[in-house]
C-alpha cells in the first residue's frame, strides 16, 4: 500500500453507513428480545446484548485490521485458507459436541466458533481467486465441474453436521455464476425442478378424478414436464412441422382416451400422460439420430429426467429428507397443520408481528417477546422482535435499509476493475440477498424453517464476525481499486 494513501478517505461511505445502521439497529433488537429484569444495562456481558456488543467490538477491529492489511495477502492466501476451512469443517463433524442435533459448534476457551459460517466468505474468495486466472474462462464441463466441486464439498461436509440451513447458502453462488457467464437456463431449471417438486408432492395424496391410486401430482408434474419440453423446441430448434406434431399428440389421444374414460371404463390418466412423455422423448432422439442435430437430443434427455425425477420425488421426501424437514414442508405447501408442534415457531412469530400492528407496541413493550412465547426469537426469529415492537414502519423501514444496502453492494461490485474483486463482490451480494430473504420468509412462513441468521440481527458471534469479514475483505478489494487509478 502507497504511503500517501489513506485506506479509510477511499473507502465506501454509504457501504458504511448502512452496516452501522443495520448492526446498531440489530444490537437494539437484540436487547429487547432477550432483556432480563436483572440486567443492569445493555451492556451487560452476563447477557446477550452485552455478548453481542462485545462482538460487535471485535468485528469492528478486525474491520479494520482488513482495510489496513496490505493488499497483496488478499490475492494471496485463498486457497491455503479454503484447504484450511475445508480440514477445519471435517473435524467439527467429528469432534464437535452435539447441541439441538447439529455437530457444527467448536469450543474455544470461553466462546464457542461455528466454522460453517466462515466457510462462506472463504469460499467466495477461492473461487474469485479461481476465476480470476487469465486462463481461467466458464465454457467448459472442466471449468463447470471444479467450480461446483469447489462449492459443493463444504456444502456436503456442512450437511453432515446437521446444519441443512447453512449448506443452501452456498447456492446464492448460483448468482455470481450467472453474472460470469452462466447460461441463464441453468438457474431456470433450478426453478423448473422446485416447480415440479412442490407440484408433485403438493397433489401426490389428491386421486386424479376419483380414481384410487392415481396421483394428481405425477400427472400435473408431466403435463409440466411436456409443456417445458415443448417451449424448449420453440426456443432452441424451431421446426414448425415437429413442434406441430409435437402439440398435435397429446391433444390426439386425450381426445380419444378421455371419452373412453368417461363412458366405457374408468382408469388411470398418469399411464395415458407417461405414454405422451414416452413418445415424446423417442421421438426427439429419433429425430436428433436423423437430423444429425444435438439441441433435439438435449431435449430428449431433459425430458426423460423430467420423467424419473417426477417419479421420485416421493422417494426424496420420504426417504431423503429428515422428519422435521419433511413437516416443515409439509406446513409450508397446506399439507399438514401443527401449531403446537413443529409449526409453533411460525406460528407465534406471525402473532408477534401482526400484533405490532402499523406503528408497534414500542421499544421493549412486545407481549409476545416478553412472555417468550417465539423460540430463538433473539437470533433466528428476530425479525418477528421487529415487527412487534417496531410494528409495520420498523419492518418495512428496516428492509428498504437492507435493499439499499445490497443496491450499493452491487454497484460497487459492478465498477471494479479486476475479475477477482467483481466475483467476490457479487459473491457478497449473493450470500447476503440469501440470508436475508429466507430468514424474512421463514419468519413470515413463505419458506420452510431452515435455521440461518439475519445478517447483523440475529445474536451469535461467529455469524457476526464472518459478515462483518465478508463485507469489509469487499470494502478492501474496492479500495485498491482506487489506490491504482491514483498511482
Amino acid at each position: 500500500m502507497s504511503r500517501n494513501f489513506n485506506v479509510i478517505q477511499a473507502i465506501d461511505k454509504w457501504a458504511v453507513f448502512f452496516y452501522i445502521v443495520l448492526v446498531v439497529f440489530g444490537w437494539i433488537n437484540i436487547y429487547g428480545a432477550s432483556v432480563s429484569e436483572d440486567q443492569a444495562s445493555i451492556f451487560d456481558i452476563n447477557y446477550r446484548s452485552g455478548m453481542q456488543f462485545m462482538w460487535m467490538c471485535i468485528s469492528f477491529g478486525m474491520g479494520l485490521v482488513i482495510l489496513f492489511t496490505d493488499s497483496r495477502l488478499i490475492t494471496a492466501v485463498p486457497y491455503l485458507l479454503y484447504g484450511l476451512i475445508i480440514l477445519l469443517l471435517i473435524v467439527t463433524v467429528f469432534v464437535a459436541e452435539d447441541i439441538k442435533g447439529s455437530r457444527s459448534w467448536l469450543p474455544l476457551g470461553p466462546f464457542k466458533i461455528q466454522p460453517a459460517e466462515f466457510s462462506k466468505f472463504i469460499t467466495a474468495l477461492a473461487l474469485a481467486k479461481l476465476m480470476s486466472h487469465p486462463q481461467f474462462k466458464l465454457n467448459s464441463v472442466r471449468s463447470y465441474a471444479i467450480v461446483c466441486s469447489m462449492i459443493l464439498l463444504p456444502m456436503f461436509i456442512i450437511v453432515a453436521q446437521s446444519e441443512t440451513g447453512s449448506a443452501l447458502v452456498f447456492l446464492s453462488f448460483v448468482f455470481m455464476l450467472y453474472r460470469e457467464g452462466l447460461p441463464g437456463l441453468i438457474p431456470a431449471l433450478g426453478f423448473c425442478a422446485i416447480v415440479l417438486f412442490v407440484v408433485v408432492l403438493r397433489f401426490s395424496v389428491v386421486d386424479l378424478l376419483g380414481v384410487e391410486g392415481a396421483s394428481t401430482g405425477l400427472f400435473l408434474g408431466l403435463l409440466l414436464a411436456y409443456l417445458l419440453m415443448l417451449i424448449f423446441v420453440r426456443v432452441y430448434q424451431y421446426d414448425k412441422k415437429h413442434l406441430f406434431v409435437l402439440s398435435i399428440v397429446p391433444l390426439g389421444v386425450f381426445a380419444l382416451a378421455l371419452p373412453l374414460f368417461k363412458w366405457v371404463v374408468r382408469f388411470n390418466l398418469v399411464y395415458v400422460m407417461l405414454a405422451i412423455v414416452v413418445f415424446a422423448v423417442i421421438y426427439l432422439i429419433v429425430l436428433a439420430y436423423f437430423k444429425w442435430r444435438r439441441t433435439y437430443l438435449f431435449i430428449g434427455l431433459f425430458m426423460l429426467g423430467c420423467l424419473g425425477y417426477c417419479f421420485s420425488t416421493e422417494y426424496i421426501f420420504n426417504d431423503v429428507l429428515q422428519s422435521h424437514q419433511q413437516k416443515r414442508i409439509q406446513l409450508l405447501l397446506g399439507m399438514a397443520d401443527d401449531p403446537t408442534g413443529i409449526g409453533y415457531n411460525t406460528a407465534q412469530a406471525r402473532i408477534a408481528i401482526g400484533s405490532g400492528g402499523f406503528w408497534g407496541k414500542g421499544f421493549l413493550q412486545g407481549t409476545q417477546t416478553k412472555l417468550k412465547y417465539v423460540p430463538e426469537q433473539d437470533t433466528d426469529f428476530i425479525f418477528c422482535t421487529v415487527g412487534e415492537e417496531w410494528g409495520f414502519v420498523g419492518s418495512a423501514g428496516m428492509l428498504i435499509v437492507y435493499l439499499l444496502f445490497l443496491y450499493r453492494l452491487l454497484l460497487i461490485a459492478e465498477r471494479q476493475d479486476t475479475r477477482f474483486a467483481r466475483v467476490y463482490g457479487y459473491g457478497v451480494v449473493g450470500i447476503f440477498a440469501f440470508h436475508l430473504f429466507i430468514n424474512v420468509g421463514m419468519v413470515l412462513g413463505l419458506v420452510p424453517v431452515i435455521g440461518i441468521p439475519l445478517p447483523f440481527f440475529s445474536y451469535g458471534g461467529s455469524s457476526f464476525l464472518s459478515f462483518t469479514i465478508l463485507l469489509f475483505l469487499f470494502l478492501k478489494l474496492d479500495t485498491m481499486r482506487i489506490e491504482r487509478v491514483r498511482n
